[in-house]
């Protein structure tokens, strides 16, 4: 649980911290090359500052989540480690843990989503600068250098009617050079590694659940059958000496 723990909170640190600064980048990219007439991409700014909002809640939701689910991995050893104690296991202490696990497995199967998600901000920006490598490559044509254009319109990010919507030639390579590019690139890039280790997290986080709640049903089950067997103990030592005290007063 607290390796488990530890790899949640640096992906999703990774993924929060990285992607919100991308996001930023990518607007100011998009606004001093792709699209410099403000209406054009005002939903696309919109739809940002949507997702940085749902970032800062995904922080905080997950930082509030690990803990719990610490405290709960703490919660069920100690059950075990205090098996053959009086120590017993509730219908509601196993209804919890059952409900960690659903939980933690629909939240997989979100991240899975989010990871796929992820990779395509990288997929658009590695596009761009495999462009500027091309038309930077000594086999390139430096005669027709404008012939090498990236159009983010056809990616749906702005739409057909926005002004410029494409770069070609220097203005690419003036784009591609700028440390904005290149820092959003790269974050984007550990932003998606980020999501990949939340994914990975929540997968140890769903087997160490889904095994504490097996061992709590087990615990549960061997402090009944314990109590069952002292039960029957009890009433063979009642009748050992009731007839005892039968055969006692027959004498």
């Amino acid at each position: 649980s607290l390796v488990a723990t530890i790899l949640c909170f640096s992906g999703v640190a990774l993924f929060c911290g990285c992607g919100h600064v991308a996001l930023t980048g990518t607007v100011n990219i998009l606004e001093a090359h792709f699209s410099k007439v403000t209406t054009d991409h005002a939903m696309l700014t919109d739809v940002i500052q949507l997702m940085q909002y749902v970032i800062y809640g995904i922080a905080s939701f997950f930082f509030l989540y690990g803990i719990i689910l610490l405290a709960e991995g703490f919660y069920t050893t100690s059950a075990v480690k205090e098996l053959h104690s009086e120590f017993k296991t509730t219908i509601c202490g196993r209804c919890i843990s059952g409900m960690f696990v659903f939980l933690t497995y629909i939240l997989g199967i979100a991240w899975l989503g989010v990871f796929g998600f992820s990779a395509v901000p990288v997929f658009l920006f590695y596009n761009m600068w495999s462009t500027c490598n091309t038309m930077k490559s000594p086999m390139a044509n430096t005669t027709a250098i404008d012939s090498f254009c990236v159009d983010v319109r056809q990616y749906g990010i702005i739409p057909w009617n926005a002004t410029p919507g494409k770069v070609c030639g220097n203005t690419l390579g003036i784009v591609c050079d700028s440390n904005e590019f290149y820092l959003s690139y790269h974050l984007y890039i550990v932003a998606c590694a980020g999501a990949g280790a939340t994914v990975i997290a929540l997968i140890h986080y769903l087997m160490i659940l889904s095994a504490n709640w097996a061992y709590l049903k087990d615990a549960s089950q061997m402090h009944a059958y314990q109590d069952i067997k002292m039960k029957e103990e009890r009433e063979l030592q009642d009748i050992t000496s009731r007839s005892k005290e039968c055969l006692n007063s027959y004498t």
